[in-house]
């Protein structure tokens, strides 16, 4: 009868549905225990995350929160809070341990710093307390020692004052050029190169000391010897150095702001470390004021007299004995017996 036929062809039909729903079903449960496989036998998957199934992200202070953009790690560090619950498959990476304050490298700071104001109003008729200065500018570290936090800066740069009875004077320097160094963006120390006894001042042979001292604190590429009593009046005016030796005091209020004559080096000067020791430092040999930076002027120039003395006297016949080394929170101060005339 045409009724059993169709009644027998639905049944078929309903058979075959059912077929296909239970090996749909077995592929789907199959599936399902595929993706949990690496989970039971120990295996960290990248879809591996907090409970709400955002991933887990390591932040800079080392705790792992969920959310946020995902961030790749360095190698021989995990982002997986159980890291270290076994033991790790062999590798032919050599683990890099990582600061764990610092996720990402800081890049280098610009070749003009954007922080700079520009000219300054330098005034004297005020006292200085240093603690004060010192409590002002929290980012310099003892000994006088600062690098920016926001970037790396090229500019390894060594300060060097050479000193003797000039306190005041060394107060309101740290108090106008700590702020000036900063916006500068240097990664600086200062040095203050105490001359003791009573001896006639020898101002070149503290700075050949203050060059040789400073290089066993820090890996220096750049030193400025300043006098004590010299503060730049614009902050663009940078303390670092360049690819020729750099005379930074060329206009001082004292002598109208011009140069005393054409060979003058004095007051405030810049010289890498591979300047500074190819012509040997400064001379050792000028006791009182003046003569010394004429000398450094000409060993630049190669004149033939300076050029004879270049090699014999400088850094390799420097001779001195360190006495103490302080270190404030605003400077190092070195003091030094670097003999006396002969």
């Amino acid at each position: 009868m045409p009724g059993a036929s169709l009644q027998r062809a639905c049944r078929l039909l309903v058979a075959v549905c059912a077929l296909h729903l239970g090996v749909t079903f077995f592929y789907y449960l199959a599936g399902r225990d595929l993706i949990r496989l690496p989970q039971l036998v120990g295996v960290p998957t990248p879809l591996q995350g907090s409970a709400n199934g955002a991933a887990a992200v390591e932040q800079p202070s080392g705790e792992l929160r969920p959310g946020g953009p995902r961030l790749q790690a360095s190698v021989g560090a995990s982002s997986s809070p159980d890291a270290d619950a076994g033991p790790r498959p062999e590798s032919n990476l050599t683990s890099v341990p990582v600061p764990p304050t610092r996720a990402l490298s800081l890049a280098s700071c610009p070749e003009e710093s954007p922080l700079l104001v520009g000219p300054m109003v330098i005034e004297f008729n005020m006292p200085v307390d240093l603690d004060l200065v010192a409590a002002t500018n929290p980012a310099v570290k003892t000994g006088g020692r600062h690098t920016p936090k926001d970037c790396i800066s090229p500019h390894k740069v060594a300060i060097i004052i050479p000193f003797r009875n000039r306190q005041e004077h060394l107060k309101y320097w740290l108090y106008y050029l700590h702020p000036v160094l900063q916006r500068q963006q240097l990664d600086y120390g200062i040095y203050v190169i105490n001359q003791a006894g009573e001896t006639m001042f020898n101002r070149a042979k503290l700075l050949n000391v203050g060059f040789r001292e400073a290089l066993k604190d820090y890996d220096y590429n750049c030193f400025v010897f300043s006098d004590v009593d010299l503060i730049p009046m614009d902050d663009r005016n940078t303390y670092r150095c360049f690819s020729q030796p750099r005379h930074i005091s060329v206009a001082m209020d004292k002598f109208g702001f011009s140069l005393p004559y054409v060979q003058y080096f004095g007051g405030v000067s810049a010289l890498s470390k591979q300047q500074f020791l190819k012509i040997n430092g400064f001379p050792n040999n000028y006791w009182g004021w003046g003569g010394e930076d004429d000398d450094i002027f000409n060993r630049f120039d190669r004149i033939a007299h300076t050029k004879e003395t270049m090699f014999s006297d400088g850094l390799n016949s420097l001779t001195y004995q360190v006495l103490n080394i302080e270190r404030y929170p605003l400077y190092t101060k070195i003091t030094v017996d670097i003999g006396t005339p002969s």
